[in-house]
């Protein structure tokens, strides 16, 4: 096992344990990250995101990865997770693909790849069915979720 596929295993172990410190440890100070729901976030805001969806999951966010791969450089995984969205109290079960950058033994990008329009189906409801794969309601989502992160953010 390479040292960025232990380091993988203990950012997803660490999640599955709803420990944003312990994750973050794994994160470059110039991480930058980006998913469908967040779009692009760097630095601090990566952490905070981590932060916010574990507090807002009160515990009850399940995490199953496999197929952790990675090199000196670039890494990947799968995983799966599965929660209530906060807003509707939906449960999501969300099949991730992650694509990994690795500098100086620490992850520098992480782009978590997955169906949007699944996810809205889910989180949403029939709201989400019908508007869920236009790219004006995927704007709107990312907008409420960055709207969500500052506002958490600036409470802590």
């Amino acid at each position: 096992m390479t040292a960025n596929e232990k380091t993988i295993i203990k950012f997803y172990t660490a999640l599955a344990n709803a420990d944003a410190n312990q994750m973050c440890e794994c994160y470059h100070p110039n991480i930058k990250f980006r998913d469908p729901i967040f779009g692009l976030l760097k630095g601090n805001n990566v952490c905070q995101m981590w932060k916010m969806l574990i507090v807002k999951n009160k515990g009850e966010l399940k995490i199953d990865y496999f197929d952790i791969k990675a090199d000196n450089y670039l890494g990947a995984a799968s995983w799966i997770a599965t929660y209530h969205f906060s807003k509707t109290n939906r449960k999501v079960v969300n099949s991730i693909s992650t694509l990994f950058h690795f500098q100086d033994g620490l992850i520098i990008k992480q782009n978590d790849d997955f169906d949007i329009w699944k996810w809205s189906k889910q989180a949403i409801g029939f709201k989400g069915f019908l508007l869920g794969w236009t790219g004006f309601f995927q704007k709107k989502i990312q907008k409420q979720a960055q709207k969500s992160l500052l506002n958490f953010a600036r409470e802590k």
